[in-house]
């Protein structure tokens, strides 16, 4: 039963890359820049991911800014704060460049088959949270609805879906989940703010959203991402997209100790897959497990949906050029 997209240790595959892909739990592969080193090798990394499984899933953390895996023979992506700048000052500009910089994110990642971009990021922008910081798009949630929906339009231009981040809420909390597990202890009406870009992007379509390591005991004493009061509340909101666990490797989700029964809670709670990144020990104990998913059948559904769409090679070259000309002419604008 797929259960888990793993991390892999460098920029080729080993004999236990291999195996490990091979294994029933495994749903696909996120990349990180360990395994990059030029765009050759990732499209030999990629197409021999591929042949080891064509039906995995491949994906990596590539929002722009800080948060950028591939940078040499890359477009440099502006952080999403740029864009919430421009917003501020030339909104109609923001939303046309916010849209482009999806373009190429879809287009340069398409290059090398790989299905989508961890993004957009929805949560708030304050300076309470240094995780998050110049990640965010603005402040005010309606602009980062806004220029989440433009960031997607581009990238459903180019046949790729989108990832929205961190349910219900990151922005706003003190504490990084990389290295604690962090308490919002505000009310259901503080955090409405929080919520609403969430609320939007689910009326307007995303394919999928993830839950963040972090403690609302307003609702729940469990990390969002293993509470099934959280995942429930998505889906009463009508969300049927795919929720992904954010990274079970971060501190905010080891409370539960085991690799494995981490897996296990979050689908429990009714994540349809997990993301196991950078503990390459934890990820051989995981994948050596059988999992149960109470719903196996729409998730694997909601899965099969993010693989990246075909699109017409002409338009979509074309589409690219004209993003990136759009950027490159309004550089000074995403400063």
């Amino acid at each position: 039963m797929s259960a888990v997209i793993i991390g892999i240790a460098g920029p080729q595959l080993q004999p236990q890359d291999i195996a490990q892909l091979k294994q029933s739990a495994c749903a696909g592969v996120i990349l990180f820049s360990r395994n990059y080193e030029s765009p050759p090798q990732l499209q030999a990394l990629c197409t021999a991911i591929r042949d080891t499984r064509p039906d995995l899933l491949l994906c990596v953390d590539h929002e722009g800014g800080r948060v950028q895996r591939f940078r040499a023979g890359f477009t440099a992506i502006p952080a999403a704060a740029a864009f919430g700048c421009c917003f501020d000052h030339r909104p109609l500009l923001a939303c046309q460049l916010a849209e482009a910089a999806g373009t190429v994110i879809a287009y340069e990642l398409r290059q090398y088959d790989i299905d989508f971009s961890l993004t957009p990021i929805l949560d708030l922008a304050d300076p309470v949270s240094t995780v998050i910081g110049d990640r965010a798009f603005h402040a005010n949630p309606a602009v980062v609805a806004i220029l989440a929906d433009a960031l997607r339009r581009g990238l459903h231009k180019l046949g790729m879906t989108a990832v929205g981040k961190h349910y219900p809420g990151h922005g706003r909390v003190s504490g990084d989940s990389h290295h604690t597990l962090p308490h919002d202890l505000r009310d259901l009406a503080e955090r409405e703010a929080d919520l609403y870009p969430f609320l939007h992007q689910i009326k307007s379509g995303i394919e999928a959203l993830m839950p963040a390591h972090i403690v609302y005991p307003h609702i729940d004493e469990r990390p969002a991402g293993y509470s099934p009061q959280h995942i429930a509340a998505l889906r009463h909101y009508g969300f049927d997209g795919a929720i992904i666990s954010d990274d079970l490797d971060m501190a905010g989700a080891q409370g539960i100790a085991d690799p494995g029964e981490r897996i296990q809670a979050a689908l429990a709670a009714g994540a349809d897959v997990t993301l196991m990144c950078n503990d390459l020990a934890a990820i051989r104990q995981a994948l050596s497990r059988d999992y149960h998913l109470p719903d196996a059948a729409n998730s694997a559904r909601r899965l099969a949906a993010l693989h990246a769409r075909p699109i017409d090679t002409a338009s979509a070259a074309a589409h690219y050029r004209a993003a990136q000309e759009l950027l490159q002419a309004h550089a000074a604008d995403l400063v």
